[in-house]
């Protein structure tokens, strides 16, 4: 009987590593990416169709003012960009083929500005979240400004990642729930024909 009871423990001892050692795998299940390209409304828009992309959240990041409100941003004072958190499933879609998205959703040409907004928290940046999401993002720079189809050099600036602030709920997956006024705005804001004259038709 002791011996049985040994045993078993031998067993759940096993177990229990094995699942210890499967645990990191399972967290690797899911990464974040950091993109500001305008308006976050926009940024959110066009990641939500990039299939293996799991979530998207319009927020602030980059400034000097913990938990900062839109007004706040607005006022150009905190040092915040308007960007969106992706967080995504690598196995479905790698990071630098979401920096390949990126880079033919915005307009990289324009410091501190994109289409019709403008000043420092409408600026295009990427947020890198570790060494190996700032490698790739520097890969697809060099390649980019080699392949571009536009004479113009790329502003876009590469930082890592800081805090990053949830914008507040309206915010949030605005295109659906208020679908004309976004469009009306996307339309009138000029985005689609501008990144039609810089990157082609999709």
């Amino acid at each position: 009987m002791t011996r049985r009871f040994a045993s078993l423990g031998a067993v759940v001892g096993l177990l229990g590593l094995a699942l210890a050692t499967a645990a990191p795998a399972l967290a690797q299940t899911t990464a974040k990416a950091t993109f500001a390209g305008g308006c976050f409304w926009c940024v959110e828009a066009d990641f939500d169709k990039v299939p293996g992309v799991l979530s998207t959240t319009s927020g602030y990041i980059g400034g000097t003012v913990a938990n900062p409100s839109y007004e706040q941003v607005s006022s150009k004072t905190t040092g915040h960009t308007e960007a969106v958190e992706i967080v995504f499933d690598p196995t479905k879609v790698s990071y630098a083929a979401l920096v390949d998205h990126f880079w033919r959703t915005i307009d990289p040409t324009t410091k501190d500005r994109q289409f019709c907004d403008s000043g420092f928290p409408y600026r295009t940046a990427i947020f890198t979240h570790d060494a190996q999401q700032a490698a790739v993002v520097k890969q697809s720079l060099e390649a980019l400004e080699k392949t571009k189809p536009f004479k113009e050099p790329i502003v876009t600036v590469v930082l890592p990642a800081t805090t990053f602030y949830p914008a507040e709920a309206y915010h949030q997956d605005y295109y659906k729930k208020n679908p004309v006024r976004y469009a009306y705005y996307r339309s009138s804001c000029g985005r689609d024909l501008r990144l039609e004259q810089l990157w082609g038709k999709r």
